[in-house]
């Protein structure tokens, strides 16, 4: 056969194939912000005088700083779990019966020392390595309320009231256990979305540890600044004045604080002290501020649209706002 005809013979793209559309990568999208940084650095110094935006960066620059370590810290423990530890180690470790495994995961929450932004990577290394999702979440709502660190930094910020911690540490057990056997009730193994963990398959150890960190890093991360930008833009608009007009009706500051918990996405280590500031509003109140926002708030529900995906979180996250709020209620008075 001649070159002519193999150049003839050899396979070609199928005429009605529709050509492949150009998209921008990294590095064109990187080169345009840096036009626009330069030709518009006039506006951009100006502007970053003003009052508002100073606000703005302060809060999203705190809401990074606080989150990123704990994040880093979820995404090498996640890593560790994928690579390292043995599925048959979560069959040994937790009931069977996924009764029992929901508040079993819950009450294992009180030992990792971090915060929500670490809980969900971990919550997805756990259903990837076979842990039924029920007690994943459960264990997913309940670390960043109990653990060892949140629990001593509650304590410091309402010293002399040791039934805060006592109702915060009971109020997020029971809120998780209850969502766990929500999930295992009504949930749908079809809301869930799994990242693949195939391109670790065939790796060393070492080599597919480092390969998940980098992966989870960059995937929940970029999830994590759009959460912080979005908490950052609601503390400039939400005027403080406001509160104080809803704090003399109890039921109305339950939700308000639960929804300014969301709003706010602090992390759960220093969320204690902007509760204790807020003195014109009941203990009641201001538990429901502490149990919703390590369950669920900007940041943690672009986080778990990222790895669980938009269905699970279009479902998870007000079906847990709501019961946060309804327990707190309920227990409040009674702990308080």
């Amino acid at each position: 056969m001649t070159v002519t005809e193999e150049e003839h013979s050899a396979p070609g793209p199928p005429p009605d194939a529709p050509a492949r559309r150009w998209r921008p990568g990294s590095v064109e999208v990187l080169a345009v912000l840096l036009v626009l940084v330069v030709l518009l650095r006039g506006p951009i110094t100006r502007s970053l005088a003003t009052p508002a935006l100073q606000t703005w960066l302060t809060v999203f620059v705190s809401v990074l700083t606080q989150a990123i370590p704990f994040l880093v810290f979820g995404v090498v423990l996640s890593a560790i779990i994928a690579v390292f530890v043995p599925p048959s180690f979560f069959a040994k470790a937790l009931p069977k019966h996924p009764a029992l495994a929901v508040p079993t995961a819950s009450i294992a929450g009180v030992v990792l020392p971090g915060c929500e932004c670490a809980s969900v990577p971990v919550a997805g290394a756990l259903v990837r390595r076979g842990v039924t999702p029920a007690a994943a979440f459960a264990f997913l709502l309940s670390s960043p309320a109990v653990n060892p660190v949140v629990l001593v930094s509650t304590a410091v910020a309402f010293p002399g009231q040791p039934q805060m911690v006592v109702g915060r540490a009971v109020t997020s057990l029971v809120v998780a256990s209850l969502m766990g056997w929500l999930w295992q009730a009504f949930g749908k193994g079809s809301w869930l979305r799994m990242p693949s963990r195939a391109h670790l398959d065939g790796m060393a150890k070492w080599q597919a540890f480092w390969a998940s960190v980098r992966h989870d890093v960059l995937h929940a991360g970029g999830f994590l600044v759009i959460g912080a930008a979005s908490a950052a833009v609601i503390g400039v608009v939400v005027p403080k004045s406001w509160l104080e007009h809803v704090a003399s009706n109890p039921v109305l500051a339950i939700v308000t604080l639960g929804l300014l918990a969301v709003l706010l996405s602090i992390c759960s280590e220093a969320d204690a002290f902007v509760a204790a500031s807020l003195t014109q509003f009941s203990l009641t109140a201001r538990l429901a501020f502490l149990v919703v926002g390590p369950m669920i708030d900007l940041k943690l529900f672009a986080m778990q649209a990222g790895i669980f995906g938009r269905r699970f979180a279009l479902r998870f996250a007000p079906a847990t706002f709501v019961m946060a709020v309804l327990v707190s209620a309920l227990l409040g008075p009674v702990l308080l």
